[in-house]
């Protein structure tokens, strides 16, 4: 099969002929339609993670997925041949950006009929990043402020209309070019990061969550209520910050799940989440498209067209 390969860590992007995955019992062959690149890709490649991620060569890259099933393992149950679903892929079945790709059952979930496959292929890493932050680590409830930065990212665009339809308010931190974009996903509150300080304009907030580490999430301590929450997917809390203000801090990694993606595919049916696409490219242009990545200021997420 075509698959979007590296040879070697921080090596070029390839398009190769590589064998498909095998089935096994506790998991699902798709027929690949689409699927969507993340900076954890580019990460990966770099040898950044090599210590705690083991890769084998040529490595297939991606972890989002689109597609049919045409293949179900004899654990599997609740998903059928035919079935259109999209998933987060667990880190051993790493390898979306290829024409076939492995799920394991307890990663899927039926594709929003609403949606395409490139658009749901944009869906779950950061859309379960944002649920898993919002609501499994910070708690969020109705009522609440919440601070999402880097609003206009691949997890911002989804965080703000999540924490939206979970009744908070909702302030998040944008370049001016993408205020009009966040506001209407919901957002309550837009904060020019190049020119306004935002630890002088959101303050007694229940919730921060941060995309960018560093600084900003350093600062980000100074805004919360006592009690609150700060969740971040970039950072560690080194220096006893939570402690000093009273607060909770999370740092993690999103987990692959299913049912929580089931939740989102609900909201999206429902037209309370909707994916916000960058640019697409081919899986020939998959190397353009890590190119376009790396440079920054995405809009949402990339897709790569499959089928």
């Amino acid at each position: 099969m075509k698959a979007a390969v590296f040879d070697t860590y921080a090596g070029p992007v390839e398009i190769a002929d590589v064998p498909p995955p095998v089935l096994e019992p506790d998991a699902v062959l798709i027929d690949v339609h689409a699927a969507s690149i993340n900076p954890i890709d580019n990460i990966v490649r770099a040898g950044h993670l090599k210590d705690m991620i083991s890769l084998t060569f040529p490595h297939v890259l991606g972890y989002d997925v689109s597609g049919v099933i045409t293949a179900v393992g004899d654990e599997v149950s609740g998903f059928d041949v035919g079935d259109e679903v999209f998933a987060r892929v667990h880190q051993e079945d790493a390898g979306t950006l290829a024409e076939v790709a492995r799920v394991k059952a307890s990663a899927l979930a039926q594709k929003p009929s609403v949606i395409s496959h490139l658009e749901a292929a944009t869906i779950p890493l950061t859309g379960l990043t944002a649920w898993q932050a919002l609501v499994e680590k910070a708690g969020l409830q109705a009522g609440q402020k919440v601070l999402i930065h880097a609003g206009s990212g691949g997890v911002g665009t989804l965080a703000i209309q999540i924490a939206k339809s979970l009744g908070a308010f909702v302030a998040t931190t944008v370049s001016a070019r993408n205020a009009e974009l966040v506001s209407s996903l919901g957002a309550d509150l837009v904060i020019d990061y190049k020119s306004e300080d935002f630890t002088q304009i959101a303050t007694d907030y229940d919730v921060v969550v941060d995309m960018l580490g560093g600084e900003v999430m350093q600062d980000s301590f100074k805004v919360l209520n006592k009690g609150g929450h700060l969740v971040s997917i970039k950072g560690q809390d080194t220096e006893g910050l939570a402690d000093e203000y009273g607060v909770s801090f999370n740092s993690f990694f999103m987990e692959p799940n299913g049912s929580q993606l089931a939740h989102l595919a609900e909201m999206i049916e429902q037209g309370s989440l909707k994916p916000v696409i960058d640019s697409t490219f081919s899986l020939q242009d998959a190397a353009r498209a890590y190119d376009k990545l790396a440079d920054g200021h995405t809009v949402g997420k990339i897709g790569i067209t499959v089928k």
